[in-house]
């Protein structure tokens, strides 16, 4: 079983399905074009630009202000500092997909 459902996908999992679904294609090769795909994304966040995948989604970068928060086991007042965090929101496809009526 390549997925473990319930769990998620990991990227090797992701590569071998790819494979399976590509014999023409050496694995080695798909894992550089995956591993160059999720750089890109990563590296264009890392610039704050947005990442748009038509029908599957939008990655973009949200700022968060910094503010008081409070530590849980002791629960004293604790200072959380203004941080910049990965955001993705679901394309129209995606979205039809996940909530049509044939599940």
């Amino acid at each position: 079983m390549l997925v473990n459902r319930g769990i998620g996908m990991i990227k090797s999992e992701l590569i071998t399905r790819l494979a399976l679904a590509n014999p023409h294609l050496y694995q080695r090769d798909i894992e550089r074009i995956v591993n160059t795909v999720f750089d890109e994304i990563s590296d264009a966040l890392g610039r704050g630009d947005r990442v748009e995948l038509r029908g599957f989604g939008a990655f973009s970068v949200k700022s968060r202000p910094a503010r008081q928060g409070r530590n849980p086991r002791t629960g004293q007042t604790v200072s959380v500092a203004a941080k910049r965090v990965p955001f993705f929101k679901t394309g129209k496809e995606l979205r039809e997909r996940l909530n049509s009526k044939s599940d």
